[in-house]
């Protein structure tokens, strides 16, 4: 039984692949009415001068236009994680609605991931499991071979708060690292990492080699490593996405890995997710995929719903919100 006298907060379900964890919705309850997006859809009247905020979990529900025109006391929407390219940052600036997300809280986990998908694809990890664990080894073969990690250099595209958190981790593994960012980093942020800027992104790609995508997808950086940038790359390179899968025109990479133009890739995110079962991707040896997992840690999902409600009760109570993501 939900607590009327609580302010209503609409999420998409709880069920289902974008539902949320049973911990969650209990914290939830604590602060506000749950409205789901079916209970809404079945008696809008009752429910659209309610609802004062949006709870988007596993990037639902849709924000567009008809939805937004049906909440007129809409306040504020929170989404997790730190990427917005599935928001209209426009239109809900139009409808003077602030938005907040939980870039702080996805830091350290996706940067995790990301030297993990570094060292599992320079070590083989995969290959070698599969050789350690099939019924057919008869023996390990001495000529087994994997990329050294220490002293190798890692081009890093995207120093935000991400992708400086990759690079204190790659200086534990002496690594020799470079950055393309839009704005270069504080000179003393630089030395804390022994980080070495690039104006050109052509000198990172030539230079490198890992290259990590720690970037946000934008126009800009729709397709930023296509045919052209992957063949700049060293033959010996590997390619990192944990940022988003459009950032890469996936045919190019494709072939780039069937051909020998890079050696290999680790991907936590594709286009689309999950992709196809009979795409080219999902056959190669020479490629990790992981199922968009950045986040995916008991406590940073935990934090991300507490930056959540500390920005909703902020909003509500006419506070300074927290995370909020200025749209004008």
């Amino acid at each position: 039984m939900q607590d009327q006298k609580l302010p209503c907060v609409l999420i998409n379900s709880f069920e289902g692949p974008s539902g949320m964890n049973e911990e969650y919705i209990k914290d939830l309850k604590k602060h506000f009415n749950l409205i789901t997006m079916r209970e809404f859809l079945e008696n809008k009247i009752h429910f659209s001068q309610k609802i004062q905020a949006i709870y988007i979990w596993g990037g639902k529900p849709h924000i567009d236009q008809e939805l937004l025109q049906s909440l007129p006391t809409l306040k504020i929407i929170v989404s997790p994680g730190a990427g917005l390219d599935h928001l209209d940052l426009n239109l809900i600036a139009s409808f003077g609605v602030k938005l907040a997300n939980t870039s702080r809280a996805v830091t350290n986990s996706t940067a995790d991931l990301g030297m993990a998908l570094l060292l599992a694809s320079a070590r083989r990890i995969l290959e070698g499991n599969e050789v350690a664990t099939s019924p057919d080894t008869k023996d390990f073969s001495f000529t087994w071979m994997g990329q050294e990690v220490t002293g190798s250099t890692l081009g890093i595209i995207g120093m935000g708060k991400i992708g400086y958190k990759v690079a204190q981790r790659a200086k534990a593994f002496e690594m020799k690292i470079l950055y393309h960012n839009r704005n270069r980093r504080k000179v003393e942020e630089e030395q804390a990492v022994g980080a070495h800027y690039c104006a050109k992104l052509d000198e990172l790609l030539q230079q490198s080699d890992f290259v990590m995508l720690v970037v946000n997808l934008t126009l800009q950086t729709h397709k930023l490593i296509g045919k052209r940038e992957l063949r700049l790359m060293k033959p010996t390179a590997t390619l990192i996405n944990i940022g988003r899968g459009q950032l890469v025109d996936q045919d190019a990479l494709v072939e780039a890995l069937q051909t020998g133009i890079i050696k290999a890739a680790g991907l936590d995110v594709t286009d689309p997710e999950p992709l196809p079962r009979s795409h080219p991707l999902l056959k190669l040896k020479n490629v990790i995929l992981t199922p968009h997992i950045g986040s995916a840690t008991h406590q940073s999902r935990h934090l991300m719903m507490e930056n959540m409600v500390e920005s909703l009760l902020a909003a509500l109570s006419g506070l300074p919100i927290p995370n909020e993501v200025h749209l004008k």
